[in-house]
């Protein structure tokens, strides 16, 4: 089993990878920031797999046999079975419920303390140590299938990306994804169905917005420390994605070593629209689900719906990281 490195992926902006390394662009920052749409553009992109929130492949696809993007259930996704023989010889030759212990042993954010230092729990290292092998093999069976470069992760949560850095092989780089609070609030006290359950109608969990703020705070504060530790990240506004979307996905193709033509290789962007293809995320938002011409425009309902009190509450609680990304104390975005 491979030794734990101290951190992979310290490779500056744009550089390309090590030989023989998997390149991870991971996706971090809070959930309902649109980062599955993001996910999906670069997924089209040339030398680009997108994956979803692959975190939640042993709940989502392995135990639970739910959809995958491409419409199949993920034990009929013949991209998820060539995965599954190259990494383990068959997702059957894999224990689920041992596998998804292990996951919960190592994945926590109370855990984070002993990702920056596993030696504080030897228990703790060996977890880390076996859960790493995994990723290693299960990325790599990924690229390969993919027939890509890069690997796209939108996991979302910042813990995972810690965890990552402990995984032999990968070259991780982190693009930290940021909408604005208010807007994620809101987004959070809508009332959603999950699409990719089938035969029964199941919603997603609802937070009150102070309770979100605080959440949002705390996950972008832990990717800027990751950012400390010195994975190349940078940062992209959905804002500004739904904006100039061929221009985020060029400078997400830069910051890993690649050049794309924005005319020629993301023919998926029309006006106001984006054509999506067949995709194989394995978790999150249901947009990975569509197939065909989908919107692209700014979701601000928030801006008209949201309850004063509640933006307020918003506002004051996540201001100092508000006005660090631009959304507050300047023309462009309403306080």
């Amino acid at each position: 089993m491979s030794a734990i490195p101290s951190s992979v992926g310290r490779a500056a902006d744009g550089a390309p990878p090590p030989d023989g390394q998997v390149v991870v662009l991971y996706l971090g920052g809070y959930s309902r920031s649109g980062s599955t749409l993001f996910d999906r553009m670069l997924g089209q992109a040339p030398s680009f797999t997108s994956t979803g929130e692959l975190a939640y492949v042993w709940t989502h696809g392995v135990a639970q046999n739910r959809l995958c993007g491409c419409g199949e259930s993920f034990s009929e996704c013949a991209f998820w079975r060539q995965v599954g023989e190259e990494a383990f010889g068959g997702w059957d030759a894999v224990d689920a419920e041992q596998m998804l212990a292990l996951y919960r042993r190592v994945n926590r954010h109370r855990y984070v303390p002993f990702m920056l230092a596993p030696w504080l729990s030897p228990s703790y290292a060996r977890d880390l140590r076996a859960y790493g092998d995994v990723l290693s093999r299960l990325y790599r069976a990924i690229q390969h299938a993919g027939g890509s470069r890069v690997v796209v992760d939108s996991s979302i949560d910042p813990a995972y990306g810690f965890l990552l850095r402990h995984v032999p092989g990968l070259d991780l780089r982190v693009v930290h994804f940021v909408r604005d609070s208010r807007g994620t609030a809101f987004s959070w006290t809508r009332k959603v169905v999950r699409t990719d359950i089938v035969g029964r109608e199941v919603y997603m969990r609802r937070f009150h917005p102070g309770v979100t703020a605080l959440r949002w705070c705390f996950y972008h504060l832990l990717l800027h420390a990751l950012a400390r530790l010195g994975v190349p990240s940078m940062r992209v506004r959905y804002e500004d994605v739904v904006r100039r979307p061929a221009e985020q996905v060029c400078r997400a193709a830069r910051f890993v070593g690649l050049e794309i033509d924005g005319e020629v290789d993301l023919g998926g962007f029309r006006e106001g629209a984006f054509q999506l293809d067949v995709n194989h995320t394995v978790a999150g938002n249901r947009v990975r689900l569509h197939r065909g011409s989908v919107p692209v425009r700014l979701d601000d309902e928030w801006t008209r719906a949201m309850p004063g009190r509640q933006r307020r509450l918003v506002t004051v609680l996540s201001w100092p990281l508000l006005r660090a990304y631009g959304y507050v104390g300047n023309r462009q975005a309403p306080a």
